[in-house]
């Protein structure tokens, strides 16, 4: 059988696929019109080596595209771990919730409230005209506004908000009712040291805490951008907290203010009893050591103690009179009687101690100190 001759060109296309460059892998063979020739073993194996390589530069290309991905995830984290401001909002709102609520009880019953810090003088800010607004007792009001931020900030936390309202707008009105309380704790902070010096109220000032805290926290979660975006409502609704305030204060009387009645004129109660012999020389002891009376016109028991004295004896007291303008509400009290009086009148001042209500003179005579020979104690 003859051999067949190959064409003339296939010693250069056998040149042409062993020169094969390994940067073109993908040339497997070299066409004719009319000729094909598989490539040899060793080709085919120079060839396969090449594509490991290309494959595993392509791996480490693509590795760092694939580590990103979890890098990406991971930023998140720490957002999701913390606190929220919502969370802190349920929660600063509730705590004042709480407090308002107490206090709400405590108005409604006509009970004393346990004043930690203040004594007498914190039941009287609580008892006095600032604790209402438009007749409706400043306690109630809170413990509406707390209640309102709590809810919010739970509903804005789990993205569960009732009735259909948007996010955005649940977040509007928190910014809105955190700015009205707080403009209103600055305010009855501004009260407070005008209308009450030297007065301590810790129910005030924990609301006020509370009040500033939610604020912040609120304008926080919100961002500087959307601050600002709402800083005009923001100052709108403070304006209209303290005109609220001003009109309320300035011409409405409240509806719980039977107690309080500044029309009584001051006037100088008469004592008809006469002085023994001790009560002037226990007068004079009392006045020589700085003792002193704080009592008010229109007490019973002060003109009882005057009384025990006698009207001679009486004019050598180092009497107090702690409405010398009349009145007999809180803020018609001399200044000097707001930092003694915490229960009730008369009030006795010896040797820098505070002995509260009317006193036997033989007690007055042993807290002062005093003996006198010769003369005869009353039982």
């Amino acid at each position: 059988m003859a051999a067949t001759q190959l064409p003339p060109h296939y010693s250069i296309f056998t040149h042409k696929w062993s020169s094969l460059s390994i940067s073109n892998p993908t040339l497997l063979y070299r066409t004719t019109p009319h000729y094909y020739s598989t490539p040899s073993l060793q080709s085919i194996t120079q060839l396969k080596q090449s594509c490991d390589r290309r494959s595993l530069l392509l791996k480490c290309l693509s590795d760092p595209s694939k580590d990103a991905e979890p890098r990406e995830e991971t930023t998140s984290l720490p957002s999701d771990r913390g606190i929220s401001a919502y969370s802190w909002c349920a929660g600063l709102g509730a705590l004042g919730f709480i407090e308002t609520g107490y206090l709400t009880y405590i108005k409604f019953t006509n009970s004393d409230a346990f004043c930690p810090i203040g004594g007498g003088t914190c039941g009287d800010i609580l008892n006095s005209p600032y604790a209402i607004v438009f007749g409706v007792p400043l306690p109630l009001i809170g413990m509406l506004a707390y209640g309102l931020v709590a809810t919010l900030g739970l509903q804005l936390d789990g993205k569960g908000l009732p009735f259909g309202i948007g996010e955005s707008n649940a977040r509007l009105a928190l910014l809105g009712t955190t700015t009205s309380m707080a403009t209103a704790s600055a305010y009855f902070l501004f009260i407070l040291s005008t209308r009450f010096a030297g007065a301590s109220c810790s129910y005030c000032l924990a609301s006020a805490v509370l009040s500033f805290g939610l604020l912040f926290t609120t304008l926080k979660g919100l961002g500087l951008q959307e601050t600002l975006k709402w800083l005009g409502l923001q100052l709108f609704i403070v304006s209209l907290v303290v005109t609220a305030l001003n009109m309320s204060y300035s011409t409405s009387q409240p509806a719980s203010t039977s107690l309080i009645d500044t029309s009584q004129e001051a006037f100088t109660p008469e004592i008809t009893t006469p002085s023994s012999p001790f009560a002037l020389s226990l007068a004079k002891h009392l006045r020589s050591i700085g003792a002193k009376m704080y009592g008010a016109f229109w007490c019973s028991h002060c003109l009882e103690q005057k009384q025990m004295f006698g009207h001679e004896a009486a004019k050598f007291l180092d009497y107090v009179e702690c409405f010398p303008n009349g009145g007999k509400d809180f803020f018609s009290m001399a200044k000097e009687c707001r930092d003694i009086v915490t229960e009730g009148f008369p009030i006795w001042v010896i040797d820098g101690q505070v002995f509260p209500g009317k006193r036997p003179l033989s007690e007055l005579a042993k807290l002062s100190g005093f003996e006198v020979e010769g003369t005869s104690q009353p039982s």
